[in-house]
């Protein structure tokens, strides 16, 4: 397998909006982020993947953009991106934009002239449609923020597709004009200096021709009609061709619902694609029969079948991202760990499964610290459209139980990866000296950048040892990748193996203490701890402790 930069590198996502505020007006900037890149410097971190700073009208946190080529007010000028480009370069750390282009925001010039006048350029930029003969919507699928997919323009006369926010037109990717126009503008920014892009829901830009309801209900999952769709492999291939292939940058590309089958082309060398996708089986685990927001136990068995499926699926052609949190989904400590009495030990624990895997580490802003997924009491304390609208349409319109809604937005919404950065234990953690745009995690007087810098023992220094070591060796990223125990209900084992060396990862997912079991192929061999997330003191070579997790090299 080939060595390239993007495989061996260390990612960390910022989402601007709640990273570090400048100028006192509560909200994350580009000059905030300025303020902090010695910070990624220390932590050891290859490449930025910055959330999307473009203009936009906020409907969905940036994610409906207005123009692609101008920054949101909010967060500062083209000035301002310019420096932090070059200030990030200067530390040789890389900058990847977030790339989204299954959609825009309906502030988009290009769909209020598509609106304006269907028979112009831009009159099928997007996905419009006449209602069905009996007057009902073109179809029956749902969107992914409740409700169904269209939207009705009266000056038009048409409804117009949307798979997330009504703020959001899917852009018509059938259409060789649109398809260019992206090209152009992904080469506005690719000839600024940008190192790659991060690729949102790319996999859902080709959907199938005629646009068919499934079934006869009112309402309907329409995913198997949009996710991997027909054309999708030659629309991807043309991007490449036209545009990525020119530059030495990397690619990840965002795929709900992909299937190993179909990340194998995404990501095979050969095939002239993408780098990397984000995959969300390991995210599903806790989702019921109805859903993200039917919350179900997880439990570890399951968990290592996903992990283990991808690791084998992508071994020989194609790469895997390693994430358990980003700005879509809750805090991983609170998640895959213990946020209570054992959170920094779990913190460490889930940080060593990430960085000993095979495939690139992504690190998601606080994620380092250990922060935790927050409880905010009130609904109106949330701003995530997604809950908002789910909260709605369950408990004002559908007469659901608030507490257990409540409950399900606690625990699963997105909000909980979108609370400030807990820089210190000043008030609002240092994020801002205003009023932040969204509240404070009440557990930033524990839990904050400072505190754990000066403590080396922190989650923070773990982190930074981690990555340090995954620099120095390169087993953590090219050594093959064997599990062992799969059926074990607490413990998560597995060897990585580069020509003479193995490496035997051991993770005890547990409160409890647990019987170390050493495989018999390893047994009298010559172990020595590589990393470990308790002190050596009190070390017994047959027993983890709660969270315990323990690299050994083995001779």
């Amino acid at each position: 397998m080939e060595r390239t930069f993007w495989k061996e590198a260390v990612v960390y996502q910022i989402y601007p909006r709640s990273f570090m505020d400048s100028d006192g007006d509560g909200v994350g900037d580009l000059r905030g982020i300025i303020m902090k890149l010695d910070y990624l410097k220390e932590l050891g971190i290859d490449v930025v993947w910055l959330s999307p700073v473009y203009k936009s009208p906020n409907d969905d946190n940036g994610y409906d953009i207005s123009d692609y080529e101008d920054i949101m007010d909010e967060f500062g000028t083209m000035a301002d991106w310019e420096e932090l480009l070059a200030g990030l370069h200067q530390r040789g750390i890389k900058l990847m934009m977030d790339l989204v282009v299954n959609h825009t925001s309906d502030e988009h010039a290009w769909f209020v002239e598509s609106v304006r006048n269907p028979d112009s350029e831009y009159g099928d930029y997007y996905v419009w449609r006449d209602a069905a003969p009996d007057g009902s919507l073109p179809n029956n699928w749902e969107s992914f923020f409740s409700g169904p997919v269209w939207e009705y323009s009266e000056e038009r006369g048409q409804y117009y597709l949307h798979l997330f926010s009504k703020k959001q037109p899917d852009l018509n990717w059938e259409n060789e004009k649109v398809r260019h126009a992206v090209y152009d503008m992904m080469k506005f920014w690719l000839d600024k200096g940008v190192d790659g892009f991060r690729m949102d829901v790319i996999n859902l830009i080709s959907k199938v021709e005629g646009l068919p309801s499934n079934g006869n209900a009112p309402i309907a999952d329409g995913s198997m009609y949009y996710t991997d769709g027909p054309r999708i492999h030659e629309f991807l291939q043309e991007m490449n061709r036209e545009v990525l292939s020119k530059y030495d940058i990397m690619t990840v590309g965002e795929m709900p619902g992909v299937t190993i089958e179909e990340a194998k082309k995404y990501t095979g060398e050969d095939r002239g694609e993408l780098q990397m996708v984000f995959q969300f089986e390991h995210m599903r685990l806790d989702g019921g029969p109805g859903g993200k927001w039917d919350i179900v136990p997880w439990k570890l068995p399951q968990f290592k079948a996903v992990m283990h499926k991808w690791q084998i699926g992508l071994a020989e052609k194609g790469w895997n991202s390693l994430y358990l949190n980003n700005h879509d989904q809750p805090r991983m400590v609170s998640r895959f760990g213990n946020d209570g009495e054992y959170r920094v030990q779990s913190a460490k624990l889930l940080a060593t499964l990430l960085h000993t895997l095979k495939g690139t580490p992504y690190v998601y802003q606080g994620e380092e610290l250990g922060m935790t997924n927050v409880k905010f009491k009130m609904i109106d304390d949330y701003k995530d459209i997604e809950s908002l609208n789910m909260y709605h349409d369950r408990v004002t319109y559908g007469g659901a139980d608030p507490g257990t809604v409540m409950a399900a937005i606690q625990t699963r919404g997105r909000d909980n990866a979108r609370t400030p950065v807990q820089w210190d234990d000043s008030d609002y953690a240092g994020f801002t000296t205003g009023t932040p745009w969204i509240g404070v995690n009440p557990n930033y007087v524990e839990i904050n950048a400072k505190q754990q810098q000066s403590d080396p023992d922190s989650v923070f220094h773990y982190y930074k040892k981690l990555i340090a070591l995954r620099k120095e060796n390169p087993i953590m990223t090219y050594g093959d990748y064997e599990l062992l125990l799969p059926d074990h209900e607490t413990l998560y084992m597995y060897t990585r193996t580069l020509e003479q060396e193995t490496w035997l990862i051991v993770l005890n997912f547990s409160t409890e203490k647990t019987a170390l079991e050493w495989p018999p192929n390893l047994l009298g061999k010559e172990a020595s701890l590589v990393i470990g997330n308790y002190s050596e003191e009190g070390m017994d070579e047959k027993e983890l402790r709660p969270y315990e997790s323990r690299v050994y090299a083995i001779k």
